[in-house]
């Protein structure tokens, strides 16, 4: 259990690495963007390419946020559930779990069918929309892993893996 323990973790840390990285990418495109107009050039597709970079900062991160403790959660209605918070959690993880589940189905099968029907942006980049989707895709199923992994250790240890540390200093 160990050896899961640790690759999933490692899968959420890349999410949240690719995340970051995602988002020093969109400062590097607007900085690029900022010279190009200074010097009178055109520097076409730019803008298109931050937005991709924004929504992969975004998906590639969330599985990392949740096992950090970094989303919303209502951390005094938990406290003051008491004896019945474990169940209120567990209720939480399976909405939260499912809905996950539903929303990278259809993201993959958002893929799929931008790749099958060559379908490209409409800005001047043509970039094949696949290819931006696939970070979404690819977020939103580790985002469903992080939660059904959270339900499961919450069903079968009593708690979830989310940074107890965090979750307390969020408390206060």
């Amino acid at each position: 259990m160990a050896a899961i323990r640790k690759l999933l973790d490692g899968i959420y840390l890349a999410g949240g690495f690719i995340g970051a990285i995602s988002l020093v990418i969109i400062l590097v495109l607007v900085v690029l963007q900022m010279v190009a107009r200074w010097v009178g050039e055109v520097a076409p597709g730019i803008p298109e390419y931050a937005g991709y970079f924004m929504a992969s900062s975004a998906f590639m991160a969330f599985a990392y946020a949740l096992n950090k403790g970094a989303h919303i959660r209502v951390g005094l209605l938990l406290q003051a559930l008491g004896d019945s918070r474990k169940w209120a959690e567990i209720w939480c993880f399976l909405i939260g779990g499912g809905l996950s589940v539903y929303f990278a189905y259809y993201a993959i099968k958002t893929v799929y069918w931008s790749y099958k029907l060559n379908d490209i942006s409409q800005g001047q980049d043509a970039t094949p929309i696949w290819i931006p989707q696939l970070s979404m895709a690819v977020g939103s199923v580790l985002l469903a892993i992080a939660m059904l992994d959270h339900l499961i250790q919450l069903i079968f240890t009593g708690k979830h893996n989310i940074d107890a540390d965090t979750l307390d200093s969020h408390a206060e």
